[in-house]
């Protein structure tokens, strides 16, 4: 990079320039050179960081299950001899987060480039995955919901306006925690479902 690039880059206004030989030159102070160096510095750093960050989401990509954007919410599960908790079915509390199911956990992470997740749960922790009713948000979008229930009482509510993304997440936490489907069919429907005839597989 000759010196004329270098300065375009940084933007470095004002400096003395002369010409020799028809080749173009710039001085520089001492403190100029400094700045210079620093500003090279932070871009190569910068550079390192987002090479990192591509690097690690692609590793997610590459590896993790089940991967995407989901807005969270938690909640806690009510104490014996606690009261009920308000209704709070009007707060609007939702966060996107980015999970990611991998190994033994679910990960979650404020965004897919960051490099460490802020909060996990093991999935031998979690006791309970099913549907929970459907929100319908101000501008009409609806988001379809689920939620997971870990043996510590913590309860994320997750939710989505791509149905598809919701039961993609349901039937593959119910799988990988071997909790199964039927736990969480409503009881009708379930009664209705082992009332109708089976095909005899001899036939």
């Amino acid at each position: 990079m000759n010196a004329a690039s270098m300065l375009k880059l940084f933007s470095l206004r004002g400096l003395p320039w002369s010409g020799a030989d028809g080749q173009e030159k710039v001085v520089l102070n001492a403190t100029e050179v400094a700045s210079l160096r620093s500003e090279i510095a932070d871009l190569e750093e910068r550079e390192a960081h987002i090479k990192a960050q591509l690097e690690h989401l692609d590793e997610i990509l590459r590896s993790a299950r089940l991967s995407g954007y989901l807005y969270i919410r938690l909640r806690w599960a009510t104490l014996p001899g606690e009261p009920p908790p308000l209704d709070d079915t009007e707060v609007d509390d939702w966060l996107p987060r980015f999970l990611v199911l991998h190994g033994p956990c679910i990960y979650l992470y404020v965004s897919s480039t960051d490099l460490s997740p802020q909060d996990s749960t093991l999935l031998s922790d979690v006791t309970e995955v099913g549907p929970l009713p459907n929100i319908t948000r101000e501008d009409d979008e609806t988001r379809y919901c689920f939620y997971i229930l870990t043996r510590h009482g913590l309860r994320y509510e997750c939710s989505s306006a791509s149905k598809l993304q919701v039961d993609s997440w349901v039937a593959a936490l119910q799988r990988d925690c071997n909790l199964g489907s039927a736990g969480s069919k409503d009881p009708d429907e379930q009664e209705k479902l082992d009332s109708i005839p089976k095909l005899d597989n001899n036939l």
